[in-house]
């Protein structure tokens, strides 16, 4: 297979990754992203497999993906003001925010794959690491689609504070505050609050176990019912995974063999 660079961003300067340009480009900024290609995301997705065998990075995989999608604010319509699934994440101006630390050290693990399938953009490659992530770790299979357009240079980065932050007061209406903002549910919470404490049920970060949240029914079925867990979880994953992205198709990619 022959890959080339036409088919999604590229810059003069080397890959796009923020750590390795200092969050700068220049004219570069404005180079057109074009959709990702169905055979590379494919192999691209194997050798993310073959990276999880050799390497324990499910965890930061999966945050990768979180963080890159969780900065979407559902009142904003401007992409990609709007923040969520663009692959802005990857320059360093976002790639500082606090919530991010070290997030550096999966975007070097990702950078091998994107040198090798230039025809798969940023945003969907942080995606398609992260479900494939969960699913290499025993979780359930993300409905996942591709087709994301990646944000094309560090401006539009959306501002800091829009991701989840430790220590807060009130974590329970803390998480709520983030997630609605995204659009998101109690149920969503706490699936994905689930998956992010590998299991575990911490009332000091998610406020369950405490009478005066609303999370209380759902972990209490999801503690006695993995099947329901897996099943809320793949749909919360998928949603957030969407949340924020412009698809190329409009109605996005299937990498799954019908």
């Amino acid at each position: 297979m022959v890959l080339t660079t036409a088919s999604t961003c590229w810059y003069p300067q080397g890959p796009a990754f923020g750590w390795g340009l200092g969050g700068s480009r220049g004219a570069a900024s404005a180079a057109a992203c074009s959709p990702s290609d169905p055979a590379q995301l494919r192999s691209a997705r194997d050798d993310i497999r073959e990276l999880l065998k050799t390497t324990f990075c499910h965890p930061i995989l999966v945050r990768l993906g979180w963080h890159d999608a969780g900065t979407y604010n559902k009142s904003i319509e401007e992409w990609p003001r709007q923040g969520g699934a663009n692959g802005s994440v990857r320059f360093d101006k976002e790639l500082k925010h606090a919530a991010n630390a070290g997030l550096v050290n999966a975007l070097k693990l990702l950078q091998p794959v994107k040198d090798k399938f230039s025809g798969v953009t940023y945003a969907d490659l942080f995606q398609l690491a992260s479900a494939t992530a969960v699913e290499e770790a025993g979780g359930p299979k993300i409905p996942m689609k591709y087709g994301r357009v990646d944000a094309s240079g560090p401006e539009q980065c959306p501002e800091e504070g829009r991701l989840p932050a430790a220590g807060t007061p009130s974590p329970a209406s803390h998480l709520r505050d983030i997630f609605y903002r995204m659009g998101l549910n109690d149920k969503d919470i706490v699936a994905l609050s689930g998956a992010h404490t590998l299991g575990r049920a911490s009332p000091e970060r998610s406020g369950w176990g405490k009478p005066e949240t609303k999370y209380t029914v759902y972990a209490e079925k999801y503690a006695v019912d993995q099947d329901a867990f897996f099943k809320d979880y793949a749909e919360s994953h998928a949603k957030l995974s969407n949340q924020g992205a412009k698809f190329d198709p409009p109605e996005g990619i299937s990498i799954e063999h019908h």
